[in-house]
């Protein structure tokens, strides 16, 4: 069922044909780490960076490598949805292809969750200022990468702290599939801009 807030995972791909299929072709290969089965759903120039990383060679590459986390960020990403985007294509996470009304795409944050707290202090046990579902916020103040929590502003404009496990950068990674007479495939998977 669709959850509450802006930013909820939506589902607009399953009216495109044969979409189903390969996203179901695409969660299985993702479940059980089969790089063989992902490198068939990609097109062969897959883009995998905005530097010039690109192919189903880099693509093989960058699953086996654990610095990358591939796989990790696949099995995070599918659950978020999926819009149909101008091209026609799917555009996955569902977030990313709606307009984010001018939050900057470096400091913007999605809370992936119902009800999730934005604290006054950075610990679990602190006062709860607010309770905020499938919205952005943005990042306030850069903090250890070891810190459990990152200083957040909601939309109200609410300065607090919330547990990173609750927040998604907006340009983190997504999918981007192209049908052609062949089917679909998988043309980007990339994070950044």
């Amino acid at each position: 069922p669709r959850q509450d807030g802006r930013y909820a995972p939506r589902d607009e791909c399953g009216s495109l044909p044969g979409a189903n299929a390969f996203r179901a072709k695409l969660a299985e290969a993702v479940a059980s780490r089969d790089a063989d089965a992902l490198a068939e759903l990609s097109d062969p120039d897959i883009k995998l960076d905005f530097g010039g990383g690109s192919g189903v060679a880099g693509l093989r590459e960058r699953l086996a490598d654990p610095g990358w986390n591939l796989w990790g960020a696949l099995e995070n990403l599918l659950p978020l949805g999926c819009a149909v985007n101008q091209q026609k294509g799917m555009t996955m996470p569902w977030y990313f292809a709606q307009d984010f009304q001018g939050d900057d795409p470096f400091m913007a944050l999605v809370v992936r969750g119902k009800d999730v707290p934005l604290l006054a202090e950075p610990r679990p046990d602190a006062k709860v200022l607010a309770r905020i579902s499938w919205d952005s916020v943005t990042l306030e103040e850069s903090t250890d990468e070891k810190s459990r929590f990152a200083k957040v502003k909601s939309g109200a404009g609410v300065e607090g702290y919330m547990a990173w496990e609750n927040l998604r950068s907006v340009l983190d990674y997504r999918l981007l599939a192209d049908r052609d007479a062949k089917g679909w495939k998988l043309t980007a998977l990339v994070a950044g801009d």
